[in-house]
């Protein structure tokens, strides 16, 4: 492919993923808040996104094999398809259901939105190692900026989400937010410039298991990475700032949705703008690939001791109080930043260590560790968070950290593996 048609292809691949990364951060707070207000417990609020992760290890272990088999823009374009049809469906929802009925439909929803959402996530990161300027460095300034944007975006989306549920309710915003996917995906399958790739018959099942142990470390690592993300993310910090800033009425409702969606979504356009600036604050021009490894060995460590901090700090204190607030703010603001290099660097890394016939099966591999560790710390959250309130869900993210520091240290890499 031409370097014009290469880069037309991946404006056209970033579109599509950041419309849909906005539903998707706007999905996972209307549901977040939604059911809480109705008097959900925090586990029953992780169950509803359980199968959503589930989802997401299943489809990414099967994903990679999919797109080797039959291309990357089909993955996509399913991808996009499958969220409209999981908003329309959540907009069903009947107020007038019992929970359990409620609660598996949601599930159902959640699952199908889990599986939209990874075959975009696989099909997007794939086309950047395809797509990519050979030059030192390209690499990891195009997937950087792919990830970071999206991560903004998805910030932008939690924001989005709860700005709708108190202004529209809850099956409006599912509705318009399908509409605008809808026209995104027309215009993306009008758009999409020819040149990825379309599938090869050869591609079995059985070669989406890696036997690269760099990869095998680096997914291990992603797992307890992103577990140590969500322990605290998906249901601790909402419900906690929830408890501090509603007073219960309707109007407190509106302001405590407002102000956790504007925090959630700060939090990961921090993260997204950090991860995406990574090339530059890592001089990632000037460094070969074993001392980006060396680089993420010493982010892995550093990030350990942030949230055994903040652990220590909310279990000394008696009760919430406004500068223990401020000080969470801050802290969780720290950690996003250290994270969002630490997830730049396995981006990067995971391209590094693939070649172009496997890409799509290893980044599938990959991202199915991803999804295992969102589904591990997503059912610690509510768990975690019920047994021992925000200081166990900050200590469980200390311990699963340091889980990961330990798989990034047994990374080597090409160079160190053949000297």
């Amino acid at each position: 492919m031409t370097p014009d048609r290469a880069g037309s292809a991946y404006v056209a691949v970033t579109a599509a993923y950041w419309a849909f990364m906005l539903t998707d951060g706007a999905l996972r707070m209307l549901v977040l808040l939604h059911f809480h207000t109705l008097g959900f417990s925090p586990v029953e609020l992780a169950y509803l996104f359980v199968l959503y992760e589930i989802a997401g290890v299943v489809t990414n272990l099967t994903a990679g094999w999919i797109a080797a088999r039959f291309g990357l823009t089909s993955t996509l374009y399913a991808g996009l398809a499958l969220q409209i049809a999981a908003l329309l469906a959540l907009a069903q929802l009947d107020p007038g259901w019992a929970v359990g009925a409620s609660v598996i439909f949601v599930m159902a929803v959640q699952g199908a939105s889990g599986v939209a959402k990874d075959l975009a996530k696989m099909s997007a990161k794939s086309a950047v190692k395809l797509l990519a300027p050979a030059e030192q460095g390209g690499l990891f300034r195009w997937v950087a900026v792919l990830t970071g944007s999206k991560n903004a975006v998805k910030g932008l989306g939690f924001l989005l989400g709860a700005v709708l549920l108190g202004w529209i309710g809850l099956s409006a915003a599912v509705l318009s937010m399908a509409a605008v996917l809808t026209v995104i995906l027309v215009l993306v399958m009008s758009l999409m410039p020819r040149g990825l790739p379309t599938g090869r018959k050869d591609a079995k099942f059985k070669d989406v298991f890696s036997k690269n142990r760099d990869i095998n470390w680096l997914s291990f690592a992603r797992v307890f990475l992103f577990a140590a993300r969500d322990v605290w993310f998906v249901v601790g910090i909402p419900i906690y700032f929830y408890s501090v800033l509603s007073d219960g009425s309707e109007a407190g409702n509106r302001a405590a949705f407002f102000i956790i969606g504007s925090f959630m979504a700060l939090w990961v356009i921090l993260y997204g703008g950090v991860q995406a600036s990574a090339p530059r604050l890592l001089n990632a021009k000037s460094r070969d690939e074993k001392d980006m490894i060396a680089s993420a060995q010493r982010w892995a460590t550093m990030l350990v001791f942030v949230p055994a901090l903040l652990a220590a700090i909310v279990f000394a204190t008696n009760g919430p109080a406004p500068w223990l607030t401020i000080c969470l703010v801050v802290g969780l603001l720290v950690f996003g930043g250290i994270f969002a290099i630490n997830s730049a660097l396995h981006s990067y890394l995971i391209l590094a260590f693939s070649t172009g016939k496997r890409v799509t099966m290893d980044v599938g591999f990959y991202y199915m560790a991803n999804a295992a560790g969102r589904l591990l710390g997503t059912v610690l959250s509510g768990l975690s968070y019920q047994l021992g309130g925000l200081p166990l869900c900050l200590g469980t993210a200390a311990a699963l950290l340091m889980l990961s520091a330990f798989g990034v240290a047994r990374l080597r890499g090409a160079q160190m593996q053949t000297t």
